[in-house]
């Protein structure tokens, strides 16, 4: 009955009602950044702790403050300055050390103590402002008072700290908080209580006169600030980690260059679309860029990047953004499809195929890339995300693999094939890596005096259970899968090596795919292998087809012009096929044609191959430039060329491949008859993959 007593009676209501805000306000503010204090570790913790301590202090102190001014013991009161000072002091200090000993993860029941030494400070402060209280009387204490509000400052103020980190979310979240605030109502009343004052001097007002209210108006407006500082700094620091928590999800689940969903991304929607109502209308397509590598290579990574934003904005786009576009990885895109409808499906996929073959522009270039489409239905296709991804991939990589489809549906057929091909891939990797490969050499001859001009280097592979294998398989394997700049390599190195133990110096030529022709170091790597090998630059010549010349003009010229200034030669393979054009005579520096051996085979039946040949060996030599005819197999092929003035010959008449210990027996000079002609080596069937 005491505590109502001195509560009602003793105390102006309105201060007492300002207190109370600022203690609810100052709670609430002092739970939620005592979180923050459970939550960092380190220097964080730290000023977390320090800016909950001012903050719980500043609330404890007010909420004191202003409800001692509105006390009311009938006696003139003033108050000691330095004792009131110091119980703010205490307020903040004692609530930084029980927020960090709350706050050790080590110690099981640590928030309770901690929770506990908070009630302890606020009891400190509490009688500490109480003796700072200077009345004109005589001033009882009850210890039975004294005893309870210690009691219940320790018992609120324990469980108000055991509570937070338990209780979090919703409504609930404010439990700790109206915990901590019956605590220390609890306790400034029931020490009020116990103070008991007997006038001498007769009554004079206290907390009512116009200077105390003014003084706890400032207070309360000083405390709020303080809350308020707390608060926005809480606020603040909420905003900028659910920014950074935003971000970081972001870049977990999108390409950092393109912006486009990666894989995780990807596979998480397809996972959902897969278990919902809609499976039944999903397709997934896989895109592989068909020319990345080589934009790459000739105009930098810069443009690399500037081509797949580029693309990825027209993906991200496509069909206004209905489908779900995704970059796995490199220049490999996969987008879910969400049609059923298989007339539907294909018109998509049509417009997926045009959309990659538009023009690109970086700077004043332009240029296309075109790309590789996959496409596997769910669910005959695949009835988990896995195995429908897989297989969209393997059908893509069946279209990669065929220069004249862009588009490849998934079926079973398809699927072996690929599997057959990945594994033939793997083999040549590793006859590349264990020197199971082999070259032969074809020899090549003045037409008409048979003295021997050099060799073609032609590469080998025997597989150790499929047996031979045609070049024709495994160099387009070779270049699909990354292997063709190891390969040529390889071939480049052991050429060079083979032609330095001929007993004649013979030229070497050697055959360049045009993926090594985009590579930048091609010269250098063409310079190191002569120095490591010793040949003279004189006894090498490269052979390039116009087909690798015109993908990039400028950038094959400029390594061409490099290669050249080696001191090596460089021939004009397959002429005659293809893009053949008087401009590449014009623009390319070439010091021998090879005629494709597709014209010497109809020369005594198609005149109009002859009257071609004829053409061509008339402007080579107005160019100045010598003619090699390629798949000379019978006399009359021969004589042919040589009334036509052809300067050298190629073929199984003059000579059949051979490995380099026959061709290390041959001299300078053949028969014309073909009497030196080589029996074909023993043929095993090659096996297609």
């Amino acid at each position: 009955m005491r505590v109502f007593t001195c509560l009602f009676t003793e105390h102006n209501l309105w201060f007492v009602l300002l207190a109370a805000i600022m203690c609810v306000v100052g709670a609430t503010i002092t739970i939620r950044l005592y979180r923050q204090v459970v939550r960092t570790e380190g220097m964080s913790r730290l000023g977390w702790a320090f800016l909950a301590a001012i903050c719980a202090g500043s609330a404890i102190w007010t909420t004191h403050f202003i409800a001692m001014l509105g006390y009311q013991p009938g006696t003139a009161v003033t108050l000691d300055s330095w004792l009131t000072i110091s119980s703010g002091v205490i307020a903040i200090a004692g609530s930084a050390i029980a927020f960090l000993v709350a706050g050790i993860r080590r110690v099981k029941f640590a928030p309770m103590l901690g929770g506990a030494l908070l009630g302890l400070t606020i009891t400190a402060m509490h009688f500490t402002g109480m003796f700072a209280y200077r009345v004109d009387g005589i001033v009882t204490w009850d210890m039975g008072y004294i005893i309870a509000a210690i009691v219940l400052a320790v018992g609120f103020g324990a469980a108000a700290m055991h509570l937070t980190p338990r209780w979090h979310g919703g409504w609930c979240c404010m439990v700790p908080s109206l915990t901590l605030v019956t605590g220390i109502v609890l306790l400034h009343f029931t020490g009020m209580a116990a103070f008991m004052v007997e006038p001498i001097n007769g009554y004079q007002p206290g907390a009512s006169s116009e200077a105390f209210s003014v003084m706890a108006v400032a207070v309360a407006i000083a405390g709020a600030l303080i809350l308020g500082t707390g608060l926005a700094t809480f606020y603040i620091e909420k905003r900028m980690r659910e920014t950074s928590e935003e971000q970081l999800r972001h870049m977990a689940l999108h390409d950092p260059l393109t912006g486009l969903p990666n894989r995780t991304s990807f596979y998480a929607r397809l996972d959902a679309r897969l278990a919902g109502q809609v499976a039944g209308q999903t397709a997934v397509a896989a895109i592989d860029l068909n020319r990345f590598k080589e934009i790459n290579d000739s105009w930098g990574h810069a443009a690399g990047d500037h081509v797949l934003c580029e693309l990825a904005e027209r993906l991200r786009k496509f069909d206004g953004a209905r489908h779900f576009a995704a970059r796995l990885g490199g220049d490999e895109f996969c987008i879910i499809l969400k049609t059923g409808d298989e007339a539907e499906l294909q018109q998509l996929v049509q417009q997926l195929e045009t959309l990659l073959s538009l023009p690109i522009a970086y700077g004043a270039l332009e240029t296309t890339t075109g790309g590789s489409i996959g496409v596997a239905v769910f669910p005959q296709d695949g009835k988990d995300r896995e195995t429908l991804v897989r297989n969209a991939d393997l059908a893509m990589y069946r279209a990669k693999s065929d220069p004249l489809q862009k588009v490849c549906f998934y079926n079973a057929e398809i699927g072996e094939i690929v599997r057959e091909r990945r594994q033939l891939a793997n083999d040549l990797r590793h006859a590349i890596d264990n020197d199971e490969l082999a070259l032969h050499y074809q020899v090549q001859t003045a037409i008409g005096t048979g003295e021997v001009r050099g060799y073609e280097a032609l590469l080998r592979w025997t597989h150790p259970k499929l047996g031979a294998i045609s070049p024709a398989d495994f160099i387009p394997l070779a270049e699909a899968n990354g292997l063709i700049l190891p390969l040529g390599d390889w071939v480049l190195r052991k050429a060079c090596e083979d032609a330095v133990s001929w007993p004649h110096p013979h030229k070497v030529a050697v055959n360049l795919s045009a993926i090594q022709l985009t590579h930048s170091g091609l010269p250098q790597q063409i310079h190191q292998v002569m120095i490591e090998t010793g040949l003279p630059p004189a006894r090498l010549e490269i052979e390039l087809t116009e087909t690798a010349l015109i993908k990039d003009k400028v950038q094959s010229l400029h390594i061409m012009r490099q290669i050249k200034a080696l001191g090596v030669s460089i021939a004009l393979d397959d002429f005659g096929t293809g893009y053949s054009s008087l401009d590449t005579l014009r623009t390319f520096p070439f010091d021998k044609i090879k005629l494709d051996k597709s014209f010497t085979d109809e020369l005594k039946t198609d005149a109009r191959s002859l009257a071609v040949v004829r053409a061509v060996l008339a402007l080579a030599k107005s160019l100045s430039i010598p003619v090699l005819a390629e798949g000379i197999e019978t006399e009359e092929q021969l004589a042919l060329l040589h009334s036509e003035s052809c300067d050298e010959g190629q073929g199984f008449l003059l000579g059949r491949p051979a490995p380099i210990g026959i061709v290390a027996r041959l001299g300078t000079r053949i028969l014309i008859s073909g009497e030196n002609a080589r029996p074909p080596l023993a043929a095993t069937t090659a096996r297609r993959a």
